[in-house]
């Protein structure tokens, strides 16, 4: 079993694994079943999945199966969903309570998260879109006080969304969720976020799978003796960024895990960071008011 054990403390005081099984596109119980006996045997302790996902309910029902296989409790697993958009603001203190019926009833979730800055029937360029934010961070900060969420935090946010809320907030987010990569090294977001005591965690680390395939990424890799999507991994962890790759092929998820017994030299992480593109492959939320 791969060494997963690293985590990082959030501002919330909770324990996050800094490598979690993502499930965007994991549909179907036997598919979702399948990747999480795979991370759990080769010692992934968090997953991430969403309202948008569709597949909480699978993921509950696969880790009630799976954990005590392994020997294992709820309170070993790091749960993340995430508000969707069409929830944003009146209804995100149900929206949010839906999804911990569907994980974890009667319990918490570890971390619950902002899915987007906007809020689904609006124009970016709406002023509601902040309004509604805020209406929805107020109403999970109740759900955190009363110990529904351990941790909350955001996803997608900018410097300027993040400026925003820490403006009107009275808990501060633990998480800061986003796209991140060497095609989009968002320098000056990991830099706020590491001053105002917020992790950040990435996905799409892979961008999509077009860094797969980048020269330069596979001769570091080829350096290493690392295959690329290992090498782009380890180039987030050092950056102290959390990553959480999605796989539902066995191989791939053992892969993913094996990025803690590695380390980049500093000539490397210059050259990836070299690869910057500022290129969103997923969202981009800088239109979003």
């Amino acid at each position: 079993m791969a060494c997963t054990a690293q985590s990082v403390k959030l501002n919330s005081g909770t324990a996050m694994p800094l490598l979690g099984l993502g499930t965007f596109k994991m549909h179907g119980y036997e598919v979702v079943y399948g990747a999480l006996a795979a991370a759990l045997e080769h010692g992934y302790r968090a997953v991430d999945t969403a309202a948008v996902y569709s597949n909480e309910a699978d993921v509950a029902r696969a880790l009630r199966e799976l954990l005590p296989r392994h020997g294992l409790t709820r309170a070993d697993v790091f749960i993340t969903s995430k508000l969707a958009p069409r929830d944003q603001g009146p209804g995100a203190a149900a929206a949010a309570l839906k999804s911990l019926e569907n994980l974890d009833p009667g319990g918490y979730l570890d971390l619950y998260l902002v899915h987007w800055p906007g809020t689904q029937g609006l124009p970016g360029e709406d002023p509601r879109n902040q309004e509604l934010r805020q209406e929805s961070w107020r109403l999970l900060e109740k759900l955190h006080g009363e110990g529904k969420l351990r941790a909350i935090g955001v996803s997608n946010y900018t410097v300027r969304h993040l400026e925003e809320l820490l403006a009107t907030c009275s808990i501060k987010p633990s998480v800061l969720q986003v796209e991140y990569h060497p095609h989009l090294v968002q320098k000056e977001l990991l830099e706020y976020c590491q001053a105002h005591g917020i992790h950040m965690q990435a996905y799409s680390s892979l961008g999509m799978g077009h860094l797969l395939g980048e020269v330069t990424v596979q001769e570091v890799a080829s350096r290493h003796g690392r295959t690329p999507a290992q090498v782009l991994l380890r180039w987030a962890l050092e950056r102290g960024v959390g990553v959480i790759p999605k796989s539902t092929g066995v191989e791939r998820v053992a892969s993913n895990a094996a990025v803690f017994d590695f380390k980049l030299a500093q000539e490397d992480i210059e050259t990836l960071d070299g690869m910057d593109k500022q290129l969103h492959y997923c969202w981009n939320p800088n239109t979003i008011a």
